[in-house]
C-alpha cells in the first residue's frame, strides 16, 4: 500500500509512520485509557445526578441548562482552570473530558427515565417495592437503552478533546498533532501531523465500536 507524499521533502506518511509505530500505538493506547476513565467517570457523576433529579422537573431544567452551559465553554479554558488546580499531567485532561462528556449522559438519562411508562412503575410499587427499588430494578433498566446513547456520544465526543490534553501535558496523540504542527517547514512536520490525526480517528472508530458492543451488552434482551 502506498500513502500520499505529504512532505516538505522525501518523509511520507508511511515512512514517518514506520520510524514511529512504536510511540504511536503507545500514545493512541494512552489516548483510548484517558477516554474510557474519563467517561467512566462522567457515566457514574452523570446517571447518579440523573437518578437524584429525574422527578423533579425545576431540579432537571436546571441541571440540564448547566450541562449545556459547561458544554459551551472553549476546552482550552478547562484545561488552563485545571491546570492551576491540579498542575500539568493527567488529572486536569480528565476532568476537562468528563465535564464534556457530562451533557449527553445527563440529558439521555433524565429523558430515558422520564419515557419509562409510569403503570409499570405503579404495578411494581403495588407489588410492595419502595420507590427505591422501582427506580433501580424496574426504571433504570428500561432507561438504559437511551442511558447508554448517551454515554457513547459522550465517548465518541471526547476523542478529539482528548486531543486538546497535550496542551497540559496529558496523555495521548495530541502531542503528535501539536508536535507535527510545531515542526511543519521541517521533513517530519507535516507527516507527524497527519499520523496523529489519523490515528484519533481509529481510536474513535474503536471506542464507537466499544460503546456499541457495551450498549448491546448491557440492554436487556426485549428491549433490543
Amino acid at each position: 500500500m502506498t500513502l500520499p507524499s505529504t512532505k516538505t521533502d522525501d518523509v511520507t506518511v508511511w515512512d514517518y509512520l514506520e520510524r514511529r509505530w512504536d510511540t504511536v500505538l503507545e500514545l493512541a493506547i494512552e489516548h483510548l485509557l484517558l477516554v474510557l476513565g474519563s467517561v467512566l467517570i462522567a457515566t457514574i457523576i452523570g446517571v447518579g445526578l440523573g437518578l437524584l433529579v429525574h422527578r423533579h422537573r425545576a431540579a432537571s431544567t436546571v441541571l440540564v441548562t448547566v450541562t449545556n452551559t459547561a458544554f459551551t465553554v472553549p476546552s482550552l479554558a478547562y484545561f488552563s482552570v485545571f491546570l492551576v488546580w491540579f498542575g500539568l499531567g493527567l488529572q486536569p485532561s480528565v476532568w476537562t473530558l468528563v465535564i464534556y462528556a457530562l451533557l449527553p449522559i445527563v440529558r439521555n438519562t433524565i429523558t430515558g427515565l422520564a419515557q419509562v411508562d409510569q403503570a409499570i412503575v405503579r404495578a411494581a410499587t403495588g407489588m410492595g417495592m419502595g420507590r427505591g427499588q422501582a427506580l433501580l430494578r424496574i426504571e433504570l433498566p428500561l432507561a438504559l437503552p437511551v442511558i447508554m446513547s448517551g454515554v457513547r456520544i459522550g465517548a465518541v465526543l471526547t476523542v478529539g478533546i482528548a486531543a486538546v490534553a497535550a496542551y497540559v501535558g496529558g496523555p495521548g496523540l495530541g502531542s503528535e498533532i501539536f508536535g507535527g504542527l510545531g515542526a511543519i517547514g521541517s521533513a517530519r512536520g507535516v507527516p507527524q501531523a497527519i499520523v496523529g490525526t489519523l490515528a484519533i480517528v481509529v481510536v474513535t472508530v474503536i471506542v464507537d465500536l466499544m460503546m456499541a458492543a457495551s450498549h448491546r451488552v448491557l440492554t436487556p434482551k426485549g428491549l433490543r
